[in-house]
């Protein structure tokens, strides 16, 4: 039976009542010299009066009885707001107190049930969970989003003083030396670098470009002999870009190369300079800021989101994802820990009732404007269904016992008038 069904049954048997009465009533009306007559017509018509005064006093409470503009009628629709702010007020301050809700929280063995919905769970539930939620998210954000994080991951880096975060991470690295791998790694890229042709290119037309300048910048005299220089054949400048490279090499694979040991005296040097020369500082943040700000490195960030998120879904929804697998493994290995480890559990249970207990302390006091905007967001109709969905059998055997209770009440009456005028 259907939750609405309920109360038009139980409407139906209230009106059946009431006709009931009225029909008796009407049979007993011609009967009624008789004593035993007039008892029945009391009875029947003090039911009919109560069942009609008991309609009138539920219907009222929805809605206007026959649309009729009563006053005090339509009690829940004409004062829907106040209730949904005494309704929110009550269970947020009377019933869902803090007290209550922090002593029901600590009743809760929250590691016991940890523990037992990691032991229903299989590491193939985890898998396809995860494969699911990261499909979702990667394929639900909208390109738009990609650009707008970007942005914004872009503007709050760019308002970041970067040289103390530069002075850190080049001092966590030179203590794991790792300075001196990234100086090694930086020698060998040039090296493979200037062998390629493009590299090779752009070189020739750097060293064009400096002997230019330098011709411009000095005198007649050593300007004649360059110019002769370079017209004999002695400027070489594949030569000079072949030793670049080899350069480069060297310095690559020797560690005790005497340009590995500056950069490196340099880096050391670095965090200490950054830290006392604001000049530097400043520098150092205003070529990070350029960087940051350029269309150059933007463009770059968004091609970088945009290959990201295609790489990710791509290998979601591959046979064998590589990102799902490592997020499985992790989530695998906490699951073993938790039904394996019970001091985890009780750690994870005083952990979780802690963040609960203070989620409370700071929110219990939207407790009642939730629990208000959510009676309104039913509106005075919705509400008006949903009482009447859920008490209307009550509501309706309201209005039978008043056919019921008035008709008993009448013959009680009655009979008390016949015994008196017997006597």
């Amino acid at each position: 039976m259907t939750p609405r069904s309920a109360p038009r049954r139980q409407r139906r048997l209230a009106l059946a009542v009431l006709v009931v009465a009225a029909i008796t009533a009407v049979l007993a009306y011609p009967l009624r010299a008789a004593w035993w007559g007039g008892w029945i017509l009391a009875i029947a018509e003090a039911g009919l009066v109560g069942g009609l005064a008991d309609w009138f006093a539920v219907t009222a409470i929805f809605r206007r009885p026959l649309g009729l503009p009563i006053p005090h009628t339509a009690l829940i629709p004409a004062n829907w707001e106040l209730m949904a702010a005494r309704v929110g007020g009550m269970v947020g301050d009377r019933v869902l107190t803090k007290q209550f809700v922090t002593e029901e929280i600590g009743r809760l063995d929250l590691g016991e049930v940890l523990g037992r919905a990691a032991g229903r769970l299989t590491r193939a539930d985890l898998e396809a969970t995860t494969r699911t939620v990261a499909r979702w998210v990667v394929s639900q954000l909208p390109p738009h989003g990609v650009h707008d994080l970007v942005e914004r991951v872009r503007v709050i880096l760019a308002g970041q003083p970067w040289a103390p975060a530069v002075a850190t991470t080049v001092e966590i690295a030179h203590q794991r030396n790792w300075d001196e791998h990234l100086i090694a790694a930086a020698f060998r890229a040039l090296a493979d670098s200037l062998e390629r042709p493009a590299m090779h290119e752009l070189m020739t037309g750097l060293v064009d470009d400096l002997l230019q300048r330098y011709r411009r910048g000095t005198g007649l005299y050593p300007r004649f002999w360059l110019g002769m220089a370079d017209f004999l054949g002695l400027i070489d400048r594949d030569r000079i870009v072949a030793s670049l490279r080899s350069g480069a090499r060297e310095a690559a694979d020797d560690p005790n190369h005497p340009l590995r040991l500056t950069l490196r005296a340099g880096l050391a040097e670095l965090p200490g300079r950054l830290r006392a020369e604001r000049a530097l500082a400043a520098r150092v943040d205003a070529v990070a800021r350029e960087l940051l700000e350029g269309e150059t490195l933007r463009g770059l960030l968004e091609d970088l989101a945009a290959m990201l998120q295609r790489t990710i879904l791509a290998d979601v929804n591959g046979p064998r994802s590589e990102l799902v697998g490592w997020i499985t493994e992790r989530l695998e290995r906490a699951r073993v820990d938790v039904i394996a480890d019970e001091a985890l559990r009780r750690d994870l249970d005083r952990w979780v009732k802690r963040r609960l207990i203070d989620a409370i302390e700071r929110h219990h006091g939207r407790i009642s404007e939730v629990i208000e905007k959510g009676v309104l967001a039913l509106g005075p109709e919705g509400a008006v269904r949903l009482i009447e969905e859920h008490a209307g059998d009550d509501l309706q055997y309201i209005r039978v016992n008043g056919t019921v209770v008035g008709g008993l009440a009448g013959g009680a009456i009655y009979g008390v008038h016949l015994l008196l005028r017997w006597l």
